[in-house]
């Protein structure tokens, strides 16, 4: 029998390219999906509300208790195509922000849009239907939201990536895409084109993620002027002290001894 050593042969494998965090957020997605399918096949219409109404994102249920719904709408999704895109955004473009991040940081960023994202529709869908009687009712499901969340940090910490508009041989900065997307959602939100997508949750994740990574940077003048104020302070202070010890004797003197 012939054996060959490790240097013949090469073993394809994608976990090098997957992060930890990403591979988890796909399988857990993944396995939720395949859980909502076969309770569609086996309990029909009833299996696929069941999950709508306990977990998936209902704005008025969420004002009534259901807080949970706010953290498990990311995981739920409506079929394969949902799915599948959502995933692939979330490789193509998460990847290397967790690898630069980390995947503690990557996971907090992500819920943090996610959750964000859920929570300023159940607002905006309030306000509009404060009885329920409409769009307060209408369940909303999709990581959708946290991964727009990820496209704006990717396009403010790596602007310059490209990124290949497929299927047109054209290619543009992160940053303009994120632009571009961030204008397609906007006038859908506008226009309302019941076109069965929450425009309202993807504004959302961006803007909720445009403002994590921008608050260090809120009243940072404020928090200048304050420490110079400070500084200032404890130098006229200081000064003050010098002033009123320098022509003073020392309270013990040296004593030498022989």
């Amino acid at each position: 029998m012939r054996s060959f050593g490790r240097g013949y042969g090469y073993r394809f494998d994608l976990s090098g390219y997957f992060p930890p965090a990403i591979k988890t957020l796909c399988l857990v997605c993944v396995g939720v999906f395949t859980v909502q399918e076969l309770s569609g096949l086996l309990f029909h219409s009833e299996g696929t509300i069941f999950w709508l109404r306990w977990f998936g994102l209902v704005p008025y249920a969420v004002t009534h208790g259901y807080i949970w719904q706010l953290f498990t709408y990311i995981f739920l999704h409506h079929n394969f195509l949902h799915l599948f895109f959502n995933l692939l955004y979330l490789a193509m473009f998460g990847a290397d922000l967790e690898r630069s991040w980390g995947s503690k940081r990557f996971y907090t960023y992500f819920f943090v849009c996610g959750v964000g994202a859920g929570l300023i529709n159940v607002i905006v869908k309030t306000i509009l239907d404060p009885h329920g009687a409409g769009s307060a009712m209408t369940p909303t499901i999709g990581a959708s939201g946290a991964i727009y969340g990820v496209l704006l940090a990717v396009a403010v910490i790596m602007p310059h990536r490209q990124v290949w508009l497929f299927p047109l041989p054209v290619t543009v900065s992160m940053r303009i895409f994120v632009i571009v997307m961030g204008a397609i959602e906007f006038f859908g939100t506008i226009g309302a084109s019941g076109d069965n997508v929450s425009h309202i949750c993807h504004l959302g994740g961006m803007g909720v993620g445009y403002l994590y990574l921008r608050r260090g940077s809120f009243l940072y003048n404020f928090r200048n002027h304050f420490s110079d104020w400070q500084r200032r302070r404890l130098k006229k202070k200081f000064e003050v002290y010098v002033r009123d010890h320098n022509d003073k004797p020392p309270t013990h003197p040296d004593n030498w001894v022989n």
